[in-house]
């Protein structure tokens, strides 16, 4: 759940739902790829300004429910533009960096907490490196509900029509497991992958 801090910029409130350091897991799938499962970590924070700085980083799910392998790496910034909608500016360790516009709603409070949101967002832009794999679009979807953040990320790559690429599901994490994972800089929580209606394996 999200709290409504008073320290927080005004614009700033709406978005607040993402708020947090956050881990779970996922499974990832393509054409022409095999499907694989992932331990992310998710991490929004504000440090008085009108953004959100963000952080995503991914790794292997073993077979044993940890961490294995690092997958994937992407930075950036989010922050409220005119009436509902949210921006995004994110980068991504692979050489590609993109330019995202969206619709935040905040569907329910209680006692000053947001404890029901999503936000929609898709790509205006996307630039990459020479090196790069072509990536021609994508759509994000959050969402917040019982204490969860869960995503998804519906992709338009190498040759292939937009379709699903990556979802998860994240909870979060208390201050002694973020201790834990600046320590030993991966998750040190053992995992399965969820099962979710619908998803592919």
């Amino acid at each position: 759940m999200s709290k409504l801090p008073s320290q927080l910029p005004p614009e700033i409130v709406r978005i607040s739902w993402l708020l947090g350091h956050w881990e779970g897991v996922g499974q990832g799938q393509y054409p022409n790829s095999k499907n694989f499962s992932f331990i992310q970590q998710i991490e929004f924070k504000n440090n008085g300004d009108s953004h959100l700085e963000y952080e995503s980083k991914s790794w292997e799910l073993n077979p044993d429910g940890f961490a294995g392998q690092s997958l994937h790496l992407e930075k950036g910034f989010w922050r409220p533009g005119e009436g509902s909608t949210v921006e995004a500016v994110i980068s991504h360790v692979t050489g590609i960096s993109e330019i995202w516009t969206g619709i935040n709603e905040v569907l329910t409070i209680e006692e000053a907490k947001i404890t029901s949101a999503r936000a929609r967002l898709a790509t205006q832009w996307v630039g990459r490196v020479p090196s790069a794999k072509p990536v021609d679009a994508g759509d994000r979807l959050y969402g917040l509900m019982n204490g969860e953040l869960m995503w998804t990320y519906d992709m338009a790559a190498v040759g292939q029509e937009m379709q699903n690429h990556l979802w998860a599901r994240l909870k979060p994490l208390s201050e002694s497991e973020i201790l834990e994972t600046k320590k030993t800089g991966k998750p040190v929580n053992k995992h399965v992958v969820p099962n979710v209606p619908g998803a592919k394996k």
